[in-house]
């Protein structure tokens, strides 16, 4: 493999359109990981990148994604077709939830399906919107230090830019690992997507609809509870005579138990009458 001198470091330049195509396909899998290859070309120390073809059937494994022969099959049908004078100057893949760096398996894919000095990987997050780009050092591969991201629009630069006269949007990096959430701000920045408007309309909305849905389901366990824990029966008593209503009672007097009947008085039984003697005189 050729290797590129350290005084002769890679630039990139890259679509706007291009970053924006490669985002809202890692977010519409935002669990897994998914790739595609780069295509554009190739000067002395500067790759371009002005499309990218998704990588259709690859082997999803969660934490890594492989290019299949169907993946192959169907990135050369459509350079092919749609770019046919370019050349593939690279990949990409996500890596939801996981930062922006190269793992084994990723560096693995590099060294042998990319290996040329001036192809590179783009890496994004779709959880933290950071982004960023590796190529080669020499025979390491490192964080490109400066990205240069094209508007379609005029062919200006977009982004801010340090050297306003020269009209160049720089994005720096250096070989030290920063912190998450300040290169994730960094590329929010650089790379600020217009269709966001849409998703976070979409978000507030489920957002008003459930807490709606939570109201009313504390309200109504709210109600149950009462319901069981302060219901009373109110008993109204009335005049069976005149209609009148005589009391409201919270609940019925107890029942008065009947007094068993005196046993009637026993009758007297007649005494047989005891036969008469006769006195002798």
């Amino acid at each position: 493999m050729a290797k590129v001198r350290k005084s002769d470091r890679l630039h990139l330049r890259i679509a706007a359109e291009v970053a924006r195509e490669i985002r809202q396909h890692a977010r519409s899998q935002s669990k897994t990981e998914v790739c595609g290859v780069l295509v554009g070309n190739e000067t002395e120390g500067m790759t371009s990148i002005e499309a990218c073809i998704s990588g259709e059937n690859a082997a999803q494994g969660g934490a890594h994604v492989t290019f299949t022969q169907d993946t192959w099959e169907h990135i050369y049908k459509v350079k092919d077709r749609d770019y046919p004078d370019a050349r593939i100057v690279g990949w990409y893949h996500s890596h939801p939830g996981f930062g922006v760096f190269l793992s084994d398996h990723d560096t693995f894919i590099h060294k042998n399906f990319f290996s040329s000095p001036q192809q590179v990987a783009w890496v994004y997050d779709p959880h933290s919107d950071e982004e960023g780009c590796f190529g080669w050092d020499g025979d390491r591969l490192k964080r490109i230090p400066r990205i240069n991201v094209v508007d379609s629009r005029g062919g200006e630069l977009a982004g801010g830019s340090d050297r306003p006269d020269r009209g160049r949007a720089d994005i720096s990096d250096s070989d030290e690992v920063e912190s998450p959430r300040k290169r994730a701000t960094e590329s929010r920045k650089q790379f600020e997507d217009l269709d966001n408007t849409e998703d976070t309309e979409v978000s507030r909305l489920a957002n008003i609809v459930f807490a709606v849905f939570s109201y009313l389901a504390v309200f109504l366990i709210g109600a149950i509870l009462a319901w069981y824990l302060f219901h009373r029966t109110v008993y109204v008593a009335v005049d069976p005579y005149t209609g009148k209503v005589i009391g409201i009672l919270q609940e019925l007097p107890p029942e008065k138990t009947a007094q068993p009947d005196s046993a009637p008085a026993q009758q007297a039984q007649p005494q047989p009458n005891k036969p008469q003697r006769d006195n002798a005189h």
